[in-house]
Parts: structure tokens; C-alpha cells; sequence
């Protein structure tokens, strides 16, 4: 893929997060991993504004590379993912409102839908809580992504991983959809949860679920 269709691609991935109402506004952040970096989206810019030139290319130490804007504020956290984990293409942070809404009570996300496997796990651990791009925050989102490609940010939002922003769109929207799920679910009475056992199973079927390409 060439550079100006990965940039293309970012911006388009960002705009489907605020038509699939995973965030608003100018909030969250969307990147992708390119040769030596990655292009991440730009701070305080509305989605549908942005050009190709808008991204901003930052290297693993946390420079900017190339670009006339200020990138996300939330840089931070897109650069240690990509440093940890090799094989993360993309990450996508949003503010959704049910999942945000479960970050609030800081609890886990638990297994209310065997959907909730398309994160790598029962459950997305919420982060412990830090102030928004700070390196303290970044800690905590990688301690609640161990063997996991989401994670709730403790009153704050969503944050997925994946090999590519297709993989990490869907794992966020997924998640979303667990956590209204878990959220309607309480207002009508007691979720049952799925137990260890089952949610084992759902992750072998998981292994060859949907088409490979």
C-alpha cells in the first residue's frame, strides 16, 4: 500500500468512527503503522475536514517525522502499542457511550455476549485512571491490554487494537455493542455471565471464525 492511500485510509476509518457513533466531535484518535512510525490523526481537527497532509508521521521515540500539525494528544498511547506490540497495524481510540459509560463505573467489561472474544479474551479490563496523554495513562492501557485487543479507559473511553484498521474498527464496535448489551441488560435485571468454560470454547471456534484472506 502506498503512503497516500495508508493516510486515505486513516482519515476514512476515522470518519466511520463518528458515523458508527463511536465518538463525536473532534474526540478519540485513529493511527496506523507505517516503515520506522506511524501516521496518527491530528489534535482538535473534525474528521470530516481532514486531508491526506493533515496526518501527522511519528517515529517510535516520539518525534514528529513529517507534518505541519500538532498530532493527537493521546500520541503517546499509539506509540507504546506499536512498540509492544509488533504485531498491532492499527489503533483506534474512541468515546463511545456505553462503553464509555463502563469505564466510568471502572469495572471490567465482562462476558455478557461471546462477542466480548473478538477482544482475545472474557473480559476488557478498564485501565486504572490517569489524566488523558499522559505517560501514566499509557501504563495503564497497556497493563489492561495484556493478551487483549481492547481495553476500557477508566472515565474516559475505548482504546482497540488490530492488524489493521479494518480488525481494530470491528473490535471497537464490537465492544461497543458488548457493553450497551451489558449496560441494557443491568437496567432490566442481573446479566448472567458466560463462565470460563464456555467462553474456552468460543475461543477455538473463534480460531476459524468468518473468512480468511
Amino acid at each position: 500500500m502506498s503512503e497516500y492511500s495508508l493516510r486515505r485510509d486513516v482519515i476514512a476509518a476515522a470518519r466511520r468512527t463518528v458515523a458508527a457513533w463511536l465518538t463525536h466531535g473532534t474526540s478519540g484518535n485513529v493511527s496506523a503503522r507505517a516503515p520506522g512510525g506511524f501516521w496518527i490523526t491530528p489534535t482538535g481537527m473534525p474528521y470530516e475536514a481532514l486531508e491526506p497532509g493533515d496526518l501527522v508521521l511519528m517515529d517510535l521515540d516520539g518525534n514528529v517525522a513529517r507534518g505541519n500539525r500538532a498530532p493527537s494528544s493521546e500520541w503517546r498511547i499509539h506509540r507504546d502499542v506499536y512498540v509492544a506490540r509488533p504485531e498491532a497495524g492499527a489503533v483506534i481510540h474512541v468515546h463511545p457511550p456505553y462503553a464509555t459509560t463502563i469505564s466510568c463505573l471502572r469495572q471490567d467489561l465482562p462476558a455478557v455476549h461471546y462477542m466480548i472474544a473478538v477482544a482475545g479474551g472474557d473480559t476488557v479490563r478498564c485501565a486504572a485512571y490517569a489524566t488523558f496523554g499522559t505517560e501514566e495513562l499509557s501504563r495503564a492501557a497497556l497493563a489492561a491490554l495484556e493478551d487483549r485487543t481492547a481495553c476500557l479507559l477508566a472515565n474516559h473511553g475505548l482504546l482497540a487494537a488490530g492488524r489493521d484498521l479494518a480488525a481494530a474498527f470491528r473490535t471497537a464496535e464490537e465492544v461497543e455493542r458488548v457493553a450497551e448489551l451489558y449496560w441494557r441488560a443491568r437496567a432490566a435485571g442481573t446479566p448472567v455471565i458466560l463462565d470460563a468454560e464456555e467462553m474456552r470454547r468460543v475461543a477455538a471456534r473463534f480460531k476459524d471464525y468468518g473468512q480468511q484472506r
